[in-house]
């Protein structure tokens, strides 16, 4: 029951800092007067979303825990946060498989803003970091990550706003449930999370007629 309180409540914070950095993204595209983010730009933003995230939820295990770091909390988080990254980069494997079955155009477009290098180096950085809070957990607390957390605690606690998030916390704790036991599924049938050969096969237009799609998402 801990547990699933615990990832319940990951959740709601992952819903609460999606929303602030939303409106962050809208300020972003106000400033570029419409302008197409170029891929560069995209997966800078992308980093630093996933940085300060990877940041909140230490944090949150911090506070978890009056200020004692927890390592079952700290193991239960980063699994979550690996689920995560991974469950968002084949929703865009399966974005970009969409995009070729309507058309060469919509392919073309969807190049432009994935890149599976790039994706796999974000989530391998945003890892890295959380483990490096793990051993220096100061470097966790900066003017930044603080105002995220507690700008999260009083969207929480706000009554209306609070209960949405938490009825979205709620359908996450589903998603997470299922995509961890999807996963295990994957590693025992050896099976890879990201299907990185149809990839750069598409990209590189070297698919062969023979060849089927085989882009599964973790749901």
């Amino acid at each position: 029951m801990e547990l699933l309180n615990y990832i319940f409540r990951l959740g709601v914070v992952f819903a609460i800092y999606g929303f602030i950095w939303g409106i962050f993204e809208i300020g972003i595209s106000i400033l570029r007067s419409g302008r197409t983010k170029t891929v560069q730009e995209d997966y800078v933003i992308k980093a630093i979303k996933y940085l300060f995230l990877v940041d909140v939820t230490f944090l949150f295990c911090l506070d978890l825990e009056n200020e004692n770091i927890s390592i079952y909390h700290l193991i239960m988080a980063g699994l979550v946060l690996l689920t995560y990254f991974i469950g968002k980069l084949q929703n865009q494997q399966n974005q970009l498989a969409m995009f070729k079955m309507m058309g060469q155009g919509g392919l073309s477009k969807m190049r432009m803003n994935f890149n599976l290098k790039a994706e796999i180096s974000v989530i391998i950085i945003a890892i890295s970091v959380f483990i490096l809070f793990i051993n220096y957990p100061e470097f966790s607390k900066n003017p930044i990550s603080i105002w995220f957390h507690e700008s999260i605690l009083n969207i929480e606690d706000t009554p209306i706003f609070g209960f949405i998030f938490k009825i979205i916390g709620f359908f996450f704790l589903l998603s997470m449930l299922v995509k961890m036991a999807n996963a295990f599924t994957y590693l025992i049938s050896g099976k890879p999370f990201v299907q990185a050969s149809s990839s750069f096969q598409q990209f590189n237009g070297k698919k062969k007629e023979d060849d089927f799609d085989d882009f599964e998402e973790l749901n």
